[in-house]
């Protein structure tokens, strides 16, 4: 017998690996699907009371952003919060925004989850899926800086203190113009950023056909810069004047809306006309990235 023979011995039991496998997109079957990433991807300062299926009395506030970028915490006053916006993730973001709210469903005022849990094997239960009421929207209240971090008449210190002051010196004003739809002063720039609950394929075929007919920008000051993707979802963008004030925008965003509505209906009866076609393509190559 060999020496590597003799070294190896019996093999010993192992646990089985878990595979993790991706999910694309995380929020699928939720109403709040669009609100839930624009809050997770793009918007500084928000905060949304959650729709649970089964919570007792204990009330949970959905976040963007919490202190040093926690998962969940529970203030002195006892208002729970979860945060969409964190340092770490696993291949299922619902999963790990579903274990931090079933970790603030105990929490205990001053309690903190720093990171969300990404390792333990998935279980059943523990989706947003699972516990949110799917056909609820959310509630979406924007603020210009995050002092709602703390009860009213606190004063911040230690690392809160710094967290805060960070977070409210780096915020971008931001402004709701509807479902997913939010204008953002983003330096001397301005954008209407869309998150479209719709099929990209079909989406793409709408917007080529508003392009094509001339129809695809808001107005005077306004043109359609491309899109990116995020959870799933395509996230169309508009460069605006940002001279203009975001309330300015609310009625275009509605009309464009509508003709958008409408090129939705239309490209089920109606197959793209070979312009319609090239504006595709050129939407298509037309991708951005978030900086």
């Amino acid at each position: 017998m060999g020496k590597g023979a003799r070294k190896r011995g019996p093999k010993k039991d192992k646990a089985p690996k878990v595979r993790e496998v991706f999910v694309g997109q995380p929020f699928e079957g939720l109403a709040a699907e669009p609100e839930l990433i624009a809050l997770r991807e793009f918007v500084p300062s928000a905060t949304a009371p959650l729709s649970l299926v089964d919570a007792g009395e204990r009330k949970i506030t959905l976040a963007t952003v919490l202190p040093m970028a926690a998962a969940a915490f529970v203030r002195t006053d006892g208002e729970v919060f979860v945060g969409l916006q964190v340092q770490t993730r696993s291949s299922d973001v619902s999963r790990d925004l579903g274990r931090a709210i079933r970790w603030a469903l105990t929490a205990e005022p001053g309690d903190v989850l720093p990171v969300p849990d990404t390792t333990s094997p998935p279980a059943d239960g523990e989706r947003l899926q699972d516990l949110l009421v799917a056909d609820a929207e959310l509630d979406v209240t924007l603020h210009s800086n995050f002092d709602w971090w703390l009860p009213e008449d606190t004063d911040p210190s230690g690392e809160v203190k710094v967290s805060l002051e960070r977070a409210n010196e780096a915020i971008m004003p931001t402004e709701r113009l509807g479902t997913g739809s939010y204008w953002v002063l983003a330096g001397e720039k301005a954008h209407l950023r869309w998150v479209r609950p719709e099929p990209e394929g079909r989406l793409m075929q709408a917007l080529a056909r508003l392009s094509a007919a001339g129809e695809l920008s808001l107005g005077e000051g306004s043109r359609y810069a491309g899109s990116f993707r995020a959870h799933g979802l395509l996230v169309p963008v508009w460069d605006l004047d940002p001279e203009a004030h975001a309330r300015e925008w609310a009625e275009p965003a509605e009309q464009l809306g509508a003709r958008l509505e409408e090129a939705l209906k239309s490209v089920d009866a109606e197959p793209l006309t070979a312009a319609e076609r090239r504006a595709r393509d050129g939407l298509v190559g037309r991708q951005l990235t978030l900086r």
